[in-house]
């Protein structure tokens, strides 16, 4: 929004210096319109993200594109109310994990800024006779974006992410439509590298050498699209980091179970191999 009033400034200064002639007013009037439409589209955003974060959990379908590839499809439980965790099933072939579990399905946590994957005990290295595969967030996001996204604040959630719409330099409204059968309000907003903030650490096109980096080639900038439907609560939320698509509906909000961390007797950890990897391919 800051362009909008500086376009408010300017068109006051050019009324004055014409004399308040009738353009100059007409000019002034319209940027004035601009800042009042703007501010009305980030009090519904506000709402919006206040309701969001109240809940706390919130049952979700996601899906992720990359490069334009085929949709990786996952749905469960997501929970911020004490820290970011959710509790996913996704389709094994889409995610490429075909030859770490023979089920058509794999679940995976995310706990305490680490990601746990339900896959078959293997009979050597890192996952010999263990259910779950675990990855720190730094293998993904790297240690300043792995901090960034940490704590119990919720980074990195829905909540975390309708927060970030605060620091966005343009939204619109976009109108009315219907998602999954509800009637809401598409938003868009546009949240530049100058405003990204903490999640420019995680995100930024300048965080070499991860995982994230490598798969989307970094983001100097984030797009995000809001459908706000009834009693101020998101219905759809979709983000466009580089060559990353994310989709996210909500399905319910509130009362989840909690999310937990595999038994650690139970748990193989690969964030190293998963490291040096994203360093081979950065």
């Amino acid at each position: 929004m800051k362009h909008i009033r500086i376009a408010v400034w300017a068109g006051v200064a050019a009324a004055a210096l014409a004399g308040t002639t009738a353009c100059s007013a007409e000019t002034t009037k319209k940027a004035a319109e601009a800042v009042s439409h703007a501010d009305t589209i980030m009090a519904a955003l506000t709402r919006a993200t206040d309701r969001t974060e109240q809940l706390g959990s919130a049952e979700v379908k996601m899906t992720t594109e990359l490069n334009g590839g085929a949709p990786i499809a996952m749905e469960g439980t997501y929970s911020w109310g004490d820290g970011f965790a959710y509790d996913v099933e996704m389709d094994t072939k889409a995610a490429k994990m075909e030859t770490l579990t023979a089920d058509p399905s794999i679940r995976m946590l995310l706990v305490d800024g680490a990601y746990y994957y339900d896959t078959d005990p293997q009979p050597s290295g890192p996952l010999k006779g263990k259910e779950w595969m675990k990855v720190d967030a730094s293998a993904m996001f790297g240690e300043k974006g792995a901090q960034a996204l940490s704590g119990n604040s919720g980074a990195g959630s829905p909540a975390a992410t309708m927060k970030g719409l605060k620091y966005a330099n343009d939204v619109e409204d976009l109108g009315k439509e219907t998602v999954d059968g509800k009637s809401a309000t598409h938003y868009r907003a546009v949240i530049d590298k100058d405003h990204m903030g903490k999640f420019k650490d995680a995100y930024g096109s300048g965080n070499q050498g991860t995982l994230f980096n490598s798969v989307t080639g970094g983001s100097d900038s984030i797009t995000m699209d809001v459908w706000v439907g009834a009693k101020d609560l998101p219905v759809r939320l979709k983000e466009v980091f580089g060559t990353m698509t994310v989709t996210m509906d909500f399905k319910k909000f509130g009362a989840t179970a909690d999310v937990k961390a595999p038994p650690a007797a139970q748990t193989g950890d690969v964030t190293e191999l998963m490291k040096k990897a994203a360093e081979q391919q950065g």
